[in-house]
């Protein structure tokens, strides 16, 4: 089955995501911009079926243990190094077309409406640089931290810049002195 994979991330102007396992701007919080992470994930599109949240390994363990798994999302942890799923996590993948095959088992197939892809680096590359329908929301953060994980710049060749998306606010957003906006591409290449 081909669904839409969508990747959810925020970013600094440098397209770094990460310093030493939290989010760039740590200890500053983006409340808003974490709820819009959460309605988005959390949010299934048809009624009686739950969302996924596709992470490695390194992602999962930087959630604090007390909110994992993920509430209200199917959590699906990929590790080649794992033998078996993490203290909470409800599945385990050895990388991400197992973890695709695993969506389309019948265990799965008749639960999941929405795929979200949340981190880390290596698995938004390889989700970017994938084929198929694909959708990023990404959070551009117009403040540039100290980075040492990044994602590839967005390919304008492969994605397109929608110029709204239903559920997605427009316009310049501010929190705590650091302002971001709210964008969403759709692969072209499907």
């Amino acid at each position: 089955m081909s669904r839409i994979l969508n990747s959810i991330v925020a970013v600094c102007p440098d397209m770094g995501i990460g310093k030493n396992g939290n989010l760039p701007w740590h200890p500053i919080r983006l409340s808003n911009e974490f709820k819009h992470f959460q309605k988005m994930t959390m949010t299934p599109l048809v009624e009686g079926k739950k969302n996924v949240v596709l992470m490695g390994r390194k992602t999962w363990f930087s959630i604090p243990a007390a909110n994992r798994p993920l509430k209200n999302r199917i959590n699906i942890v990929l590790s080649r190094e794992l033998k078996t799923a993490p203290e909470g996590a409800h599945y385990l993948a050895s990388d991400f077309s197992s973890a695709l095959h695993l969506l389309d088992s019948s265990e799965l197939e008749k639960q999941v409406d929405q795929v979200w892809i949340i981190g880390g680096s290596a698995l938004y590359k390889e989700v970017m640089e994938s084929s198929g329908p694909r959708r990023l929301f990404v959070t551009r953060v117009l403040k540039q931290f100290d980075c040492d994980t990044f994602i590839p710049d967005i390919n304008i060749n492969k994605y397109k810049l929608l110029p709204e998306f239903p559920g997605v606010p427009t316009g310049l957003q501010e929190e705590n002195g650091v302002q971001y906006v709210f964008e969403v591409y759709e692969s072209t290449d499907h």
